[in-house]
């Protein structure tokens, strides 16, 4: 059995990530993360590969010093015939703001294992792919609650535009939040 070294398991190191070749380890930090079935996970694995091929799609890791994926982000920019996009654009143009949906790049997909959350991982993540961006804003969507993630999303500046969206198939309501880049860096 090799060593391990404790600290080679909690340093984190945030990358570029070919997310075609981790696509099941990626996966498998979201299903901990959200509690997914396999059958869920099998969908998203081809919806995964399927956004990686689109242009300007990029990934970043967040793997420890033994190379273990604990956290991962991925986005493109955002495209209106993209199905995210149809299913949120009736209920942003209701409040006036579906012309975030053109020039914006969208987070597709941001998680950090359970046991990593809480050290900045996913706030690096997201400020790093952003900073990437050639689009003068950034979307997103995130589960309709009061929780660490929304936080986050808040304290980077982004903002609710729209409220209680229904995907088809997903248990709960959605939250569409926008931020003008570069997005902010420090803490309110």
């Amino acid at each position: 059995m090799p060593h391990r070294n404790r600290t080679d398991d909690r340093a984190v190191t945030i990358g570029p990530l070919d997310l075609r070749s981790r696509v099941d380890e990626a996966l498998a930090v979201q299903a901990y993360a959200f509690g997914l079935s396999d059958d869920e996970i099998a969908v998203r694995r081809q919806i995964v590969l399927r956004h990686i091929t689109y242009p300007g799609a990029r990934s970043l890791g967040a793997t420890t010093g033994n190379g273990r994926l604990v956290g991962f982000v991925y986005g493109m920019p955002n495209d209106r015939t993209h199905w995210w996009s149809t299913v949120v654009e009736p209920y942003l143009r209701t409040r006036g703001e579906d012309d975030w949906l053109d020039d914006s790049f969208v987070i597709t997909e941001l998680h950090v294992h359970p046991g990593y959350q809480n050290r900045g991982i996913g706030r690096t993540l997201i400020t790093s792919i952003t900073d990437g961006a050639t689009q003068p804003r950034s979307i997103l969507s995130a589960i309709d609650i009061d929780s660490p993630a929304r936080g986050l999303y808040h304290s980077l500046g982004y903002e609710d535009l729209a409220r209680q969206v229904l995907f088809p198939s997903a248990p709960r309501p959605y939250a569409v939040m926008g931020a003008p880049l570069p997005l902010r860096r420090t803490v309110r």
